[in-house]
């Protein structure tokens, strides 16, 4: 026990490490899926899978940039005083100039060098040997000129970006009437004293600047389903790469993240299949063979919706998983085909575009398809589940797309499409999945119960031909079995197929079993011994294992061919032994008339062996009225549990009365009283022969 608890510890941690591994590392065949960085090259086009809008934070710095690079410098109104200041400045050179011309000690070079230290103008050695030698009208001339150049060009607003012009404008300024040489020391002393006027604000500049990217609104990017996203070849600039995280086709998130997300999801799934496990598990389920072929069919599914999911528009409505949550159902009580298709559906769903509605798609279809399906006991009802998950999962996709809007009405109309597909998909894999899961795990289904209860079975139709007396037995046996079995609750279609199948072993020896000697004389256990005759009729157990085995009967129904004696014994063959022993029963080994068993282990096993012994006593005592039925039906359940044949099979009390009332209506239909007619003479009319019939 220790062993097995720990194997089913070591399947849950294995699939759901697994499963924490298929989450958090991409596995989509659509080669789009990846990690692309700016200034990458794109291996292939890649295109959108659904349509989708979304603000631009790439389109939106760029329009705010460019809002931003519009802004003109901001300047300052001009400013009166630096024109007056220059115009100062100009004076002040001027008379510098005026005391250098007038100093009559200097020599003419002593002069030319004074000048050249004049700092606010460059006075070079030949614009001073003009200065200085012009009398002194022409300078006081050239002077005035210049100060009233210098003030008409300082007039206007001047900006930074504007002195160079304005000093290249001066030659225009000067009066054309002043001859060459004083226009040149006019424009000389000029130039230098222009400055701006009107100064940059960078204060009113950046507010300026910032008021216009505030008025740029988000940029909305819209792609239509299949639009192309990037070209093969292409370069991954910031616009393309936005796109792709949009789309969800680039992991965002660091790798950390991402899995302790997938590890607390995983830990909830395996939490509450724990608590199911402990808690609602029937026995048959807590197989090793069973739990791994649930594991790795859950897994082999998760891995399918990570790989064929991802980045598509179509593909993730068709994939076919509710199949899962049906061929689960098929094989094993539906409250395990729910919990887990519910978890399958969430995970298969997790970090994929559209993640809720696509996980309420598969989750709703799924569940739609198990109560549909119930245990699968026509192929019709696969069809019908498989239209249920279709009308479910349209219902799903109108509900989330049509509000939205992020669909047109032709994308939605496909979806639909790709819902009916899936359902029909997931109901013919279903089937396949239904026939190998069963075969590898020996569980016998609804759909080959169906099978082999057909009457043109080779199996019936060897027990009808050769044992015609024990095919009528063992129908009467399936119908009291199967009434009970509904009464209790039990598997009424496993109960009916195993009564009829039960009695096989008596088709290699028909005659030596008193239901297919009518009209014989003979009996063939007259004339051998005791023994030898219960060991006769004790191998028609052997031999309808031998048959089954043949037949490729499942394990299941064999057990009804070797529990329905159990451990009892042919009593019969050992009164006969014991009276031919004088009433010896010490002389006589009782084990020897012995059914090798073993008892049965199953309330379906049980009602056989119950519903058999009480047809047989009903055949042999024909019953007459209802007391002798019920007499007939109680002692028998008693002697039963006083043989101690029903301790493995967990009946309680309550479950054998109801057992006994079912056996009693049952029987009491089939041994109802009937009229005796009145014999019809050769020679009557019509109406009376009509008259005797009634």
């Amino acid at each position: 026990m220790e062993n097995k608890k720990l194997l089913q510890l070591v399947i849950l941690a294995i699939t759901g490490i697994l499963a924490i591994f298929i989450l958090v590392r991409p596995f989509s065949l659509n080669s789009s899926a990846g990690t692309y960085d700016i200034g990458d090259v794109s291996p292939q086009d890649i295109q959108a899978p659904q349509t989708l809008s979304y603000v631009s934070k790439v389109l939106t710095e760029q329009a705010r940039k460019e809002a931003e690079l519009n802004i003109s410098p901001i300047y300052l109104p001009a400013d009166p005083g630096i024109t007056r200041k220059q115009i100062a400045n100009l004076r002040n050179a001027i008379n510098f100039i005026n005391v250098v011309r007038d100093d009559t000690y200097a020599s003419p070079e002593q002069k030319i060098n004074d000048l050249a230290n004049l700092s606010t103008i460059n006075l070079h050695d030949e614009l001073a040997e003009m200065i200085l030698n012009l009398d002194e009208n022409r300078w006081d001339e050239t002077q005035q000129e210049a100060l009233a150049v210098l003030e008409l060009a300082m007039r206007n607003s001047i900006q930074e970006n504007q002195v160079y012009d304005v000093r290249r404008s001066v030659p225009t300024l000067i009066d054309f009437n002043l001859p060459e040489n004083q226009a040149l020391i006019t424009e000389e002393l000029v130039k230098p004293f222009i400055t701006a006027t009107s100064l940059y604000s960078e204060e009113l500049t950046l507010q300026a600047k910032e008021n216009a990217q505030n008025d740029i609104t988000e940029v909305i990017r819209k792609f239509i389903a299949g639009e192309a996203i990037v070209s093969r070849g292409q370069i991954i600039t910031p616009l393309i790469r936005e796109a792709l995280e949009e789309f969800g086709l680039i992991q965002t998130q660091r790798r950390g993240v991402s899995l302790i997300a997938a590890i607390a999801l995983v830990a909830l799934a395996a939490t509450l299949t724990v608590f199911y496990f402990r808690k609602m598990l029937p026995p048959f389920i807590e197989e090793i063979n069973s739990q791994f072929i649930i594991a790795v069919s859950f897994i082999l599914f998760l891995f399918g919706a990570h790989a064929l999911i991802p980045n598509r528009t179509i593909i993730p409505y068709i994939y076919p998983l509710p199949a899962f949550g049906l061929t689960v159902a098929s094989l094993f009580p539906s409250g395990l085909s729910i919990i887990l298709s519910i978890l399958l559906s969430i995970l298969s769903a997790y970090g994929a575009p559209f993640s809720l509605d696509l996980s309420l798609f598969y989750m709703l279809a799924s569940l739609i398809g198990i109560m549909i399906l119930g245990k699968g006991r026509r192929i019709s009802t696969f069809f019908w589940a498989g239209l249920g998950i279709g009308i479910a999962g349209a219902a799903v996709i109108l509900a989330y797309r049509i509000p939205t809007l992020t669909t047109d009405w032709l994308g939605i109309i496909t979806l639909i499409g790709a819902a009916f597909f899936n359902g029909f998909a997931s109901a013919g894999l279903t089937l396949l999945l239904h026939f190998v899961f069963s075969q590898i795990l020996g569980i016998t289904t609804s759909l080959q119960l169906l099978d082999l209860s057909r009457p043109d079975h080779p199996l019936l139709q060897l027990i009808l031909q050769n044992a015609p007396g024990t095919y009528q037995h063992s129908l009467q046996v399936a119908n009291l079995a199967e009434q009970a079995a509904k009464a209790i609750g039990a598997d009424a279609l496993l109960v009916r197929v195993g009564a009829l199948h039960h009695d096989a072993g008596k088709a290699l020896n028909p005659l030596f079993f008193i239901e297919n000697q009518v009209g014989r004389k003979l009996n063939p256990h007259d004339d051998i011994d005791p023994q030898e005759s219960s060991k006769t009729i004790v191998r028609h157990v052997s031999d309808g294992i031998q048959l089954a085995k043949k037949y490729r009967l499942p394990e299941r129904i064999q057990d009804f061919m070797r529990e329905h004696h159990g451990t009892m014994i042919t009593r019969y063959q050992y009164n006969q032994a014991v009276k031919l022993a004088d009433a010896n029963e010490d002389s006589v080994d009782i084990e020897m008339f012995r059914y090798p068993g073993p008892k049965p282990n199953s309330p379906e096993t049980a009602l056989l062996m119950l519903a058999d012994g009480c047809e047989a006593r009903a055949r042999a005592e024909v019953p007459k009225n209802d007391e002798e039925i019920r007499s007939l039906v109680k002692d028998y359940i008693e002697f039963i549990q006083h043989e101690q044949q029903l301790d493995n099979t967990a009946l309680t009390l309550k479950e054998l009365n109801l057992v006994a009332e079912s056996f009693i209506n049952t029987l009491r239909n089939t041994y109802h009283p009937r009229i005796k007619y009145p014999e019809a003479k050769p020679g009557q009319s019509t109406s009376e022969k009509t008259d005797i019939l009634v």
